[in-house]
């Protein structure tokens, strides 16, 4: 089997999804994609179809480390996303070309189903979603307004009762994550932190910026709380650190970012030595929640998958989702088919990132 073209399509609402097409008739699904700069990815992508055209797609480790380490310059979020949606679809038609999931080329499954969060700002939607069957959520600080360096005890009161009312509306048996998305300073996070304690969420994640892994450390030690992070964490390179300094028990790579499938299974290989569990990071489209699926469904480390969509209007059989999970999907590859048909009116998109501002001066805050 060789690999004859590779092409890519913007599918709103900001997604870029890869097709690698073979001469025996196979196509690989994957999701090259960072938020915001799908244009730019898409083109990292079509730099790597030289390399690519006449290969059997089915040596994904040996293509890794050729498309990886023949590059001088290695990594970054814009090549490391290109990459991975490379290596889902690799994974995809591997799978495909053996007539089994992902999965069992991982090793086997370690677990029937996959536990699911989703997103919960609100008191009303959290209940409504208990009684669907969630037994797990993420919400962000409420604050009232955009954080500032140095907040006032107003602006954690609020966040703080916010989250309160969260945990009162769900109950004791559900969890309950909170993100700051980075957008905190070290000095609002220690007071946030300490203040949420007594509600026990579930991690806290991204306390602060990522890339600032001594303060992620000092933070870790100075709570109970799991502190998690991974989303803008790239390769096992960019991992270890994370584990060496004891910055967070709980690692969210995301494979559309991270390196793939196969190299998100290395670092849960190395956060299991580190005692620390993987809860992927997945903001995207269907083909990245397969992905997630297979590679959730092959570590013993796994706490729970984040999620947007079940894969409805893009998917010819979406996930189905019941009582907290959903089952291993058992077709081979990824265990997906998109749909033509539906994908139509979704062809094409012009979403940015959006631009965040202090009311008080104009000036720029954190995403």
């Amino acid at each position: 089997m060789k690999i004859t073209r590779l092409e890519t399509f913007l599918v709103k609402p900001r997604w870029l999804f890869l097709k690698i097409h073979t001469d025996e008739g196979l196509v690989g699904l994957g999701e090259p994609i960072l938020e915001g700069r799908a244009k730019t990815c898409a083109e990292a992508v079509a730099e790597l179809e030289p390399y690519l055209i006449g290969k059997d797609p089915r040596r994904v480790v040996h293509h890794w480390q050729a498309m990886y380490r023949h590059a001088f310059y290695r990594g970054g979020p814009i090549l490391t996303s290109a990459l991975s949606g490379v290596e889902q679809a690799l994974w995809d038609l591997a799978g495909k070309s053996l007539g089994v999931p992902v999965y069992h080329l991982l090793g086997g499954p370690t677990r029937d189903r996959i536990r699911l969060y989703k997103g919960g700002g609100d008191p009303e939607t959290i209940r409504d979603w208990v009684a669907k069957g969630f037994t797990a959520f993420k919400t962000g600080p409420a604050g009232g307004r955009e954080a500032r360096i140095v907040e006032n005890k107003a602006f954690v009161d609020r966040a703080v009762e916010r989250f309160a009312q969260l945990r009162e509306a769900a109950g004791p048996e559900v969890d309950i994550a909170i993100d700051f998305h980075g957008a905190i300073s070290p000095q609002t996070a220690k007071l946030l932190i300490k203040q949420l304690e007594p509600y026990q969420p579930m991690f806290v994640e991204e306390p602060v910026q990522c890339q600032n892994v001594d303060v992620l450390a000092e933070i870790a030690r100075s709570t109970h709380l799991p502190i998690a992070t991974g989303e803008r964490v790239f390769t096992k390179w960019g991992f270890r650190e994370i584990l060496e300094k004891h910055a967070a028990t709980i690692l969210q790579p995301d494979l559309c970012h991270a390196g793939g499938i196969f190299e998100t299974r290395l670092i849960a290989g190395m956060a299991e030595a580190y005692y620390a569990g993987i809860a992927p990071h997945n903001p995207l489209g269907p083909i990245s929640l397969a992905a997630c699926i297979q590679l959730d469904a092959s570590i013993p480390n796994f706490i729970a998958q984040e999620h947007t969509t079940l894969g409805e209007g893009y998917l010819k059989n979406p996930f189905v989702f019941r009582d907290g999970y959903v089952d291993l999907p058992t077709g081979p590859g990824l265990g997906i088919e998109l749909d033509e048909d539906a994908l139509e009116d979704k062809i094409d998109h012009d979403w940015r990132n959006p631009e965040s501002y202090l009311a008080e001066d104009g000036s720029v805050v954190d995403w």
